[in-house]
């Protein structure tokens, strides 16, 4: 039986719904929660921050990292900028992110999830962050004005996509010229095909959704970027990698 793209959808929504309650109400320990991305704690999750970093998160913050890498550590934030977090999740690269713009700038996450937003915003009260705003939507229809944002990041997120295409062309509509994109991700080898990646794992574990390098480069320069670059990192399955995605918006 054919999955479509709303039935994907709405299960990775009730996955991730699911972890942000058992985190919430101390039901896993390692707050991952059936279905998410962090299997392996070398591969997803807090072990990809520093402690210098964990140490200005809440507890429940860093406990809710379900990622596969770390993209406040590539997107080079800067005072007063405007960032936006695809899929910003428990809140912990917003509440980097927050810190890292300062009080002039603003960080925007976008989840679908009610409970990842509700955890997110208690999360971002904690950590005494008041320059973040919490926005409900997909990220292939971004509820932000075109050219608004400088710097998108996000952290095992676009993977799970159905149409990536709209994605990377929503984020190209709210960057400004010049805008930055710093995302970690999963991203397989060239040589592995759709149905290769379907057998290394699920939809909603980040696997099967993932696309190749090559195709993350010819999607981001379709949709306007120029100097982009995908950096594996490391192996999370055999042929398919954690990955740093870099790219510029056109002018």
């Amino acid at each position: 039986m054919t999955t479509t793209a709303n039935e994907l959808r709405e299960e990775v929504r009730r996955r991730y719904a699911a972890s942000a309650l058992a985190l919430t109400e101390k039901n896993d320990g390692c707050g991952c929660g059936s279905g998410s991305c962090c299997g392996d704690e070398a591969k997803f999750g807090e072990s990809l921050y520093d402690a210098e970093q964990r140490g200005e998160l809440p507890n429940a913050a860093v406990l809710a990292s379900l990622g596969c890498g770390n993209p406040t550590a590539v997107a080079d934030l800067r005072e007063g900028e405007t960032v936006l977090d695809l899929g910003s999740g428990g809140g912990i690269d917003i509440i980097l992110s927050a810190k890292r713009v300062g009080p002039t700038g603003v960080a925007y996450g976008l989840d679908m999830t009610d409970e990842m937003l509700a955890l997110a915003q208690k999360n971002a009260a904690e950590a005494g962050v008041r320059n973040a705003i919490f926005l409900k939507g997909i990220i292939e229809d971004i509820p932000l004005p075109a050219g608004s944002v400088d710097v998108v990041i996000s952290n095992c997120v676009i993977n799970l996509s159905t149409d990536k295409a709209a994605v990377l062309t929503e984020i190209a509509r709210v960057l400004k010229p010049g805008g930055r994109v710093g995302v970690s991700d999963v991203v397989s080898e060239d040589a592995l095909s759709p149905d290769d990646r379907a057998e290394r794992g699920s939809y909603v574990g980040c696997i099967a959704g993932a696309l190749s390098r090559g195709e993350y480069i010819a999607g981001l320069e379709a949709a306007g970027f120029e100097q982009v670059d995908v950096t594996f990192t490391h192996q999370v399955a055999d042929g398919m990698h954690g990955a740093i995605v870099k790219a510029i918006k056109r002018a």
